[in-house]
């Protein structure tokens, strides 16, 4: 057993422990609190004077899927032959060898979320995936997390610009070709309950999961008028949503908290390079937080590379984001958002044993990061 001495824990739900202890044993936390008799063959590590915090949750990025320093050959996340691909799997095309999950754990991003691109309307599966392991299939934690869809400028630009135009050309277009892949889920959900057996073909699978609830629609939506389409089709089907960047989503606050969908806001740090991004304001997460939207702040790797996720918390608390919201935004709500608070996102009894140490307040940019924790093992 591993014994954390002396330190103030964070423990990501807002909750502060002065002089805590922090015991873990087989990648499980077992204690967090003030008084605890550890076993004699404890190893007991003195953190005086040192801050205990939830490893970092990134609930959107491109982690291996758009690997680093590969150009062309390491972008697998658009498979933009088909606009409607919802039977893709992310884990098909993540490279767990890229050098992005390392520079993830050694700034303190313990797991990511990763999801194709947003060229299609209907892009494929996400996967939740810790920073450490050899293999895909032994750092995977979920592929339920939902199902990529992209509203906006990316599908329209794609497929309005190739040589032989095809639907989508305009938003009216996404939006159709939405409705048509939803409506035909209702219609295999149907059938399925007429005849007891799941369709064979792998895209009526995928919709029969959307339309059930069994997995949710993760929308890519920056305008503002983009995102009340999201909400609508949603409302229309009955579907779960993660908005997913949510640009000017302190435009419509109301809108959003209304509609009791989840937000995945970001990339702040990016650089303005398409028309629907020039209302990108640090403004947006403390204004959806204000208005009790439960939100999450994302890097999108590789548009901010995931190891800046803690730059983005405290930008995002520099101008008006609580520092304890900050720091549910990239631990507990960017697990809830991704299904897996039961395990992850805070320092809990029973929780995987995820966190970091630090020599500061973490965010604090000189704050040094000391040591990084991933199921109890030491990763940095």
């Amino acid at each position: 057993m591993l014994v954390f001495n002396q330190g103030e824990i964070i423990t990501g739900t807002g909750e502060k422990i002065k002089n805590g202890i922090l015991a873990v044993e087989e990648g499980k936390i077992i204690f967090v609190g003030e008084k605890f008799d550890p076993p004699s063959d404890s190893e007991i590590i003195d953190l005086k004077g040192k801050i205990v915090s939830p490893g970092f949750i990134d609930a959107h990025t491109h982690v291996g899927i758009g690997e680093y320093a590969l150009g062309w050959e390491g972008q697998d996340y658009n498979e933009y032959s088909d606009p409607v691909t919802p039977h893709l799997r992310a884990i098909d095309g993540i490279n767990p060898r890229d050098k992005s999950f390392e520079n993830a754990r050694k700034n303190g991003v313990t797991t990511v979320m990763i999801a194709p691109g947003s060229f299609n309307v209907l892009g494929g599966e996400t996967a939740v995936l810790k920073t450490r392991g050899r293999t895909v299939d032994e750092m995977v934690i979920s592929t339920s997390s939902g199902i990529k869809s992209a509203f906006g400028e990316n599908p329209k630009r794609v497929y309005g610009q190739k040589p032989a135009p095809t639907t989508p050309v305009t938003r009216m277009g996404t939006a159709a070709l939405l409705r048509q892949a939803l409506s035909e889920g209702l219609k295999y959900a149907k059938e399925y309950e007429e005849s007891g057996e799941l369709p064979h073909d792998l895209k009526k699978k995928s919709l029969l999961q959307i339309v059930k609830g069994e997995r949710k629609l993760r929308v890519h939506a920056h305008r503002a008028d983009d995102i009340m389409t999201s909400i609508r089709i949603a409302k229309e089907f009955g579907i779960k949503v993660v908005i997913e960047h949510c640009t000017e989503g302190h435009l419509i606050a109301k809108e959003i908290k209304e509609s009791g969908f989840p937000i995945a806001v970001g990339p702040a740090l990016a650089v303005p390079t398409k028309i629907e991004l020039k209302n990108l304001s640090w403004e947006t997460p403390a204004a959806l937080q204000k208005e009790g939207v439960l939100i999450a702040l994302i890097s999108d790797h590789p548009v901010t590379p995931v190891e800046h996720l803690r730059l983005a918390a405290a930008m995002a608390v520099k101008v008006g984001l609580p520092k304890d919201e900050a720091m549910k935004a990239i631990t507990i709500n960017a697990a809830s958002i991704l299904d897996q608070n039961h395990r992850l996102g805070s320092l809990e009894e029973g929780k995987d044993a995820d966190f970091l140490i630090w020599d500061g307040d973490p965010f604090k940019l000189e704050s040094e990061l000391e040591g990084v924790f991933i199921e109890g093992v030491r990763v940095g």
